[in-house]
């Protein structure tokens, strides 16, 4: 069995994360727990263009979207990159301005790690 892995938080996905409903925050923590117990959430997919090991929990919750991005191969923890309430003006496509926002952050994580 492997351990559990740290969740560890970047700012700015931590404040965000911490605007989103009290049962939202609730499903997602325990998304987030399955992931770091090397297992995937059933609201949990991997997201396309942004590379291996990053993942998105996608919750709808009382007629809101939220969104979580989380990345599980940056050294020894789950790192949480980004969270969003997604407003719908695509459909169920995530915006280009939030995966610019993702692939920045992965980019800044990753040096920051090495």
């Amino acid at each position: 069995m492997r351990p559990t892995r740290p969740v560890s938080w970047l700012t700015p996905a931590r404040k965000a994360f911490e605007a989103f409903p009290d049962g939202a925050r609730q499903i997602v923590i325990d998304a987030l727990s399955v992931a770091a117990e090397g297992g995937m959430a059933g609201i949990a997919k991997p997201t396309k263009g942004l590379g291996s090991g990053v993942f998105e929990v996608a919750l709808p919750f009382r007629g809101n979207a939220f969104r979580v991005v989380y990345a599980v191969q940056l050294g020894d923890e789950l790192w949480v990159v980004h969270a969003f309430q997604k407003k719908s003006t695509q459909g169920i496509k995530t915006p280009k301005h939030e995966i610019d926002l993702i692939k920045d952050r992965l980019k800044r994580l990753k040096e920051m790690l090495r």
